[in-house]
């Protein structure tokens, strides 16, 4: 079964008995980074010196592709509007999908029966959902791929070396390989992300994301210092 690469990360994300997703905050990032990426790839959208633009509407046939992408070139329009260039931030838009991406992700893991959706609640009052493994063929083949690249040194193709390169700019090697300190495994993952697939787009794509993710980072970190001075 071929996933979305959002997809992909969002089955590393969630824990496989309890469906709990596990580094929420960086996960989000990836997932949206994975969409994006994803598009990239079947050159739907373009990323240059941080700005994308629609470069083909046509649907790939895959519907979290396809929803994303024309939220994507909706949103481009407006952003764009009256300007003579149509292209807007690619952070802007990492930053205001990122909550829906995973949202998305989930929902469509679950369309594919590889996850279920438990609802319960929360000391008899708040609503939670919860999405355990019902299928594990996929993430088996998934973590497959990861160890032969990033454990044995094989080289790998260009999804799972966009995958890789998300997983590291987010820092979620420990989502990726639990049973292994993250200094054992993080140069393999650099040299992926580093290698010469990355002077492409999608390399792009992700140095924006990487650059989103930092800028969003020391505004968080001013807000929640300003925030302690004042209280």
């Amino acid at each position: 079964m071929q996933v979305t690469i959002g997809e992909e990360l969002m089955l590393l994300s969630l824990d496989d008995e309890s469906g709990v997703a596990k580094e929420a905050a960086s996960a989000g990032w990836a997932v949206a980074g994975g969409i994006l990426a994803d598009l990239v790839l079947a050159g739907r959208v373009t990323v240059d010196d941080g700005l994308l633009a629609v470069a083909d509407r046509t649907p790939t046939g895959d519907p979290l592709l396809d929803g994303r992408l024309d939220r994507l070139a909706e949103w481009a329009d407006h952003k764009a509007a009256g300007k003579a260039v149509g292209k807007a931030k690619a952070s802007e838009w990492l930053t205001k999908d990122r909550p829906t991406a995973v949202r998305d992700a989930v929902q469509r893991l679950c369309e594919r029966g590889l996850v279920t959706e438990e609802r319960h609640r929360a000391l008899g009052i708040f609503p939670v959902r919860r999405y355990p493994e019902a299928d594990p063929t996929v993430e088996r083949e998934l973590r497959g791929r990861l160890a032969a690249a990033v454990l044995r040194g094989e080289d790998p193709d260009t999804r799972t070396a966009t995958l890789i390169a998300l997983v590291h700019a987010t820092k979620l090697h420990r989502l990726a390989f639990p049973d292994l300190p993250r200094k054992e495994v993080e140069p393999r993952f650099e040299a992926i992300a580093a290698g010469e697939w990355a002077s492409g787009p999608v390399g792009e794509a992700i140095r924006t994301m990487q650059a989103a993710i930092a800028a969003i980072t020391v505004v968080t970190a001013a807000t929640a210092a300003t925030t302690a001075v004042i209280t």
